[in-house]
């Protein structure tokens, strides 16, 4: 005869526990594959625009040439406080006498720039994406509070699935802004084929003036997009490489909410 086992009841618990176990953490497909390629592609795209578009402007604004009007700033009346650019800033970059060959490099990769960002908005509208991007009623509130939260301000970030409402505004923004410069653009460089729009943005100079503001904006969004993502830590940064992100087993699916489109 086998000897009898005395209940045990912790043994119960125990054996019950593992058997209900379920992970603490799941991986989860965050962006697709044509997202991660167009956001890529557009780093050094936009990089090399901004740096032959500087190299462009030295040569419309520099003194020797007499053009201060040209020189953009901030300030009020005759105070000035910031000037575009200093002197160390173009002796950095070596742009003096450059001009010919950003013309060169910025009128190739613009046509890459507007490709890029037309298959962007496209893959967005068809693959139902826009619906993670596009600003809700509830954004301007999250926002706030992510910014509070960054601030050290507040504790506890609001609710989310792909975006909060401060990327929300923000992705958004930047598709605005890289339309904006691709109509400026092309009205400062064809002023006289494309009369019309030139015309609609205010003339030549308001269109450059716009333009040039816009070039500045994507190197805000640039710097605290870096500075998010570094916050933000490795799993984050993953995500747009991999495609994938671990998330905590009781925050919001991401596949759950595609399922809804």
């Amino acid at each position: 005869m086998e000897p009898t086992r005395e209940h045990d009841p912790a043994v119960e618990e125990d054996a019950e526990a593992v058997e209900t176990f379920e992970p603490a953490l799941v991986l989860e497909k965050k962006h697709p594959l044509a997202i991660r390629w167009m956001h890529w592609v557009n780093f050094p795209v936009l990089f090399t625009m901004i740096w032959s578009g500087i190299l462009i402007y030295w040569n419309d604004s520099d003194n020797a040439y007499r053009h201060p009007h040209e020189v953009y700033r901030v300030g009020l009346g005759s105070l000035t406080l910031v000037r575009f650019f200093p002197p160390w800033f173009y002796k950095a970059i070596d742009a003096p006498y450059h001009v010919t060959t950003a013309l060169g490099y910025h009128f190739f990769f613009m046509w890459i720039f507007a490709i890029n960002g037309l298959l962007y908005v496209a893959f967005l509208l068809w693959s139902r994406e826009w619906k993670f991007l596009a600003p809700t009623k509830a954004s301007i509130r999250e926002a706030i509070q992510v910014t509070l939260v960054d601030l050290h301000l507040r504790k506890g970030l609001p609710p989310q699935t792909k975006y909060n409402g401060a990327q929300r505004i923000a992705y958004s923004s930047v598709i605005l802004m890289g339309f904006g410069s691709l109509v400026t653009g092309l009205a400062i460089y064809k002023p006289t084929q494309l009369h019309w729009i030139t015309s609609l943005l205010g003339g030549y100079e308001m269109a450059r003036w716009l333009h040039f503001w816009l070039t500045i904006s994507f190197c805000g969004f640039f710097l605290v997009h870096v500075g998010q993502v570094i916050l933000a830590g490795w799993n984050n940064f993953r995500a747009m490489v991999s495609g994938y992100e671990l998330r905590r087993k009781d925050e919001p699916s991401i596949e759950a909410e595609r399922s809804k489109s």
